[in-house]
């Protein structure tokens, strides 16, 4: 009976620990949440820029220039809070983002704006997972600044998919 009164202890502490410990995977700490999120805002800038500079495309330019104006804003503001909150935010994009800036600025014409829109699909998927941790931050202004870009985010990401949608079926309509 004492050994069942254990094992039931026992896993009733495993179980609790396992749920802790999920509820910290889904959570992300103030000093990793600005940092990731500023080389994240930084890579749609910059590769915002470079979408202006390669694509023919009216419809990739003028979601270019959206994501360089809404990052701009964004960052700004990310900057302000880690000020007053003495947190340190990135100088540059991530290290797997300049890769993928350097991808792009090898292709070319419909190329590059099909690989351009699939990118952004990514990195705004990637975007909202983080924000959606950072909501969860026990920290309340970094919580409510992630809930609050949340929305735009998830406009971002749905203006993503038709873009690369339009892209794809450009680049198909002209193998014919």
């Amino acid at each position: 009976m004492k050994n069942m009164k254990t094992l039931k202890s026992s896993a009733l502490t495993l179980i609790l620990s396992l749920s802790t410990w999920n509820v910290m995977a889904d959570t992300i700490n103030p000093d990793d949440f600005v940092e990731d999120a500023s080389a994240k805002g930084i890579a749609e800038i910059d590769s915002g820029k470079l979408a202006l500079q390669k694509s023919t495309s009216t419809a990739v330019r003028t979601f270019a220039q959206k994501m360089i104006d809404d990052h701009t804003a964004t960052n700004k503001e990310l900057a302000d809070i880690a000020k007053r909150k003495n947190l340190e935010i990135a100088s540059d994009a991530e290290l797997v983002n300049k890769a993928k800036a350097f991808a792009l600025k090898q292709r070319e014409g419909e190329s590059f704006d099909a690989a351009y829109a699939k990118s952004q699909v990514t990195a705004h998927e990637n975007a909202i997972e983080l924000f959606q941790k950072a909501a969860k931050s026990s920290d309340a202004d970094i919580s409510s600044f992630a809930t609050a870009k949340l929305p735009k985010l998830q406009q971002h990401l749905h203006m993503a998919h038709d873009l690369s949608a339009a892209a794809t079926t450009i680049k198909s309509n002209t193998k014919q």
